[in-house]
């Protein structure tokens, strides 16, 4: 207890941590980019069922041979399946002919330029719109510029930090992925609210107190959170690899909610100690 109760009275240089880690997620957002999805980029995903064994390398290299200048990704490979994306126009029956002695396509998507770009606009939107209301219902709640915004900046951080992550593990942006993001927008703030409401509304205690209370609920629901979502992409990664697009989401939720666990015991209970030590 004693240990903890120096940590939270030491904040000043641990607000630098989260947002150092922002900046380098700025900068790999910045200069690497994020693998976009076939329905964000355009392309066609197949499902292939094999008729023999073959490599993901051996796979890619037989279909990107007759598709010079396109991506070729093997989403996944199984010993009877494998889920293939290509970009840009994909003549299907040139496809089927490339996979003859190997395997046949038992389903396809395609996405055209137009409705990529307008699925894009309308991630735009989503996000967009999840913040602006979000910042309001903030806003209302507490009615105090200062904690209302670190309870904001920590949202924001947590996205860019979690965006930051998809770029460094080449996770693909997706309609699900930004599910993904929009669910950890609601759980950071949650978890900011809980943490600004047990200190400034309450008055039992001391600060510290009241934060180290705060911190038990908070990280108790963190670690819950985490742990569910690393068992999911296990279980996806090891027994039911086509499933691929779970584990895009789990695999986001875990650097997002370790990032809002950053955010959230760090910048933003350092943000509202500065605060309340001001205003005595």
């Amino acid at each position: 207890m004693v240990k903890f109760e120096r940590f939270i009275e030491s904040y000043k240089p641990l607000i630098a941590i989260p947002v150092a880690i922002t900046i380098i997620s700025l900068l790999l957002i910045a200069f690497i980019g994020v693998n976009q999805g076939i329905e964000l980029k355009g392309g066609t995903e197949a499902v292939i069922n094999l008729d023999k064994s073959i490599s993901e390398g051996d796979l890619q290299s037989l279909i990107s041979a007759d598709f010079p200048g396109q991506q070729v990704t093997i989403k996944s490979v199984t010993s009877d399946q494998a889920t293939v994306a290509i970009t840009g126009d994909v003549d299907v029956v040139k496809l089927t002919s490339v996979l003859k002695g190997t395997g046949t396509i038992s389903s396809y998507k395609s996405v055209g330029p137009v409705l990529s770009a307008e699925s894009m606009t309308q991630i735009y939107y989503a996000l967009a719109f999840a913040f602006i209301f979000m910042s309001i219902t903030v806003f209302i709640i507490f009615r105090d510029v200062i904690p209302s915004l670190a309870v904001i900046f920590a949202a924001l951080s947590d996205i860019i930090i979690a965006v930051g992550g998809m770029s460094l593990f080449n996770i693909p942006l997706s309609i699900a992925s930004v599910g993904a993001l929009l669910m950890l927008i609601g759980y950071s703030v949650d978890t900011d609210i809980l943490l600004t409401t047990r200190i400034l509304k309450r008055t039992e205690g001391t600060v510290t107190e009241r934060a180290l209370d705060a911190m038990k609920t908070g990280l108790t629901m963190s670690a819950a959170a985490i742990g569910s979502m690393v068992a999911l992409y296990l279980v996806v990664m090891f027994l039911i690899p086509a499933a691929h697009t779970l584990a895009d989401i789990a695999a986001v939720l875990i650097v997002g909610l370790v990032a809002d666990v950053l955010a959230t015991w760090l910048m933003n209970l350092g943000i509202l100690r500065w605060y309340t030590e001001a205003r005595k």
